[in-house]
């Protein structure tokens, strides 16, 4: 992609537009994440049967995501981040429509396929504005999705607790984060592409770079999908803790990735991105003991809080990464998705089978374990910081000082 210089104000805008989308992104994600017990029953599903129909928002994802880079290519990051965020905000409604197993599956995949392609979209604006900042800013953006996320979950909770057709709900919310999405692309970078660029292929494997770069991000991931999903059921099954710290637990381990995840920056600038996973590995192993250990409610609690503290910023630096490493930066990020949206589709279910085979305990043993591997694997991002720094000092030099 060509890039033109930009005034530094234009560029601050740019940051807080993609911001807005990240925003807006995760919104639609957790107003969703509210209504699946509606969803559930509306479409007369058993625990398995919408189990299945679930998995195909991942296979939906992981078969769009490298379609990305082609569709930018084709229409510009500006129009392609539009449409793509656009289609992303209505597919909202889709699941509420299914009266089935077969019709929601159908309305998952495109689901999954719409967020996908929207998600490695600005991802790679957010690392192209970090390009021509110089520096970290990828944790935030990431944190403004969580920050999305906890008020469209809010709103869907007050949505259900009113009890609301999930059909209005989806529908009111979908116009205006359409109407939201759209305003603020209208000030991301347009991008487009060099008159003697190639265009990238159709449909790619990802780059070698992405491979590894991914295997970080699926350990956080995992030990992410992993908190989330089971969290509650290890403090009401583990603990015998009621229905109402179960969930207070889920939603301070949320709140915890969402606050670190906005104060990453900070911590990424200051000791770059390889020293910054190293500790948060080591941050998410003590979590996972005190999780294994915990006889507790507070000491599991505070287990999950620093589980989430150390994962946070993984993910973002992951993708960031990716980004920086090659000349196409959909195509890597493309890849490292695929990756942790595989991890995140493996991870309950994984955790699932080992609590039937043996206990709770056992499978989060195996989550602590994963989590070393962000200290084990944290090396592979220094290739990227390295290239990031080569290229933000290019870029500088195309950045018009307003003094002149």
């Amino acid at each position: 992609m060509s890039d033109v210089g930009h005034a530094p104000g234009e560029v601050r805008r740019a940051r807080y537009a993609v911001a807005a989308v990240f925003a807006v992104h995760g919104a639609v994600t957790g107003s969703f994440a509210t209504r699946v017990p509606w969803i559930q029953d509306h479409a007369s599903l058993g625990a398995g049967q919408l189990g299945f129909a679930l998995a195909f928002t991942a296979l939906g994802a992981s078969c769009a995501m490298p379609l990305s880079g082609r569709i930018s290519h084709r229409f510009g990051s500006r129009t392609a981040l539009r449409g793509l965020l656009a289609l992303w905000t209505t597919a909202l409604v889709l699941p509420s429509l299914a009266t089935n197993l077969y019709t929601l599956c159908l309305a998952m995949f495109v689901y999954g396929a719409s967020a996908g392609t929207a998600d490695v979209t600005m991802n790679a604006l957010g690392v192209e504005v970090e390009r021509l900042l110089g520096k970290s800013i990828m944790s935030g953006l990431h944190g403004m999705w969580s920050a999305g996320a906890l008020t469209g979950s809010a709103a869907g909770t007050l949505a259900a607790h009113l009890g609301a057709d999930a059909r209005t709900h989806f529908l009111l919310a979908a116009a205006v984060l359409t109407v939201l999405g759209a305003v603020a692309c209208s000030w991301v970078p347009d991008l487009q592409p060099a008159a003697d660029e190639e265009p990238p292929p159709r449909f790619a494997l990802p780059p070698r770079s992405a491979l590894l770069i991914g295997t970080v991000g699926f350990c956080a991931v995992f030990a992410e999908g992993a908190s989330l999903d089971w969290s509650a059921v290890f403090l009401r099954d583990r603990l015998d803790s009621s229905a109402g710290v179960a969930a207070a637990c889920t939603t301070g381990f949320m709140l915890t990735m969402a606050a670190a995840r906005i104060a990453g920056d900070a911590v990424v600038n200051r000791y770059g991105a390889v020293r910054t996973v190293r500790a948060g590995g080591a941050l998410a192993v003590l979590g996972g003991l005190l999780i294994v250990v915990a006889g507790q409610q507070a000491v599991a609690m505070a287990g999950f809080g620093l589980m989430g503290l150390g994962i946070a910023v993984v993910v973002p630096l992951c993708f960031a990464a990716a980004g920086h490493a090659g000349p196409n930066p959909s195509q890597a990020i493309a890849g490292v998705a695929t990756i942790t949206y595989t991890s995140g589709l493996v991870a309950p279910s994984l955790i699932g089978g080992v609590a039937q085979a043996t206990s709770l305990v056992v499978s989060f043993g195996v989550v602590t374990a994963l989590a070393c591997g962000l200290a084990v694997f944290a090396g592979v991002l220094r290739t990227a910081e390295r290239g990031d720094r080569t290229q933000v000092g290019a870029r500088a030099a195309a950045v018009p000082d307003p003094r002149a």
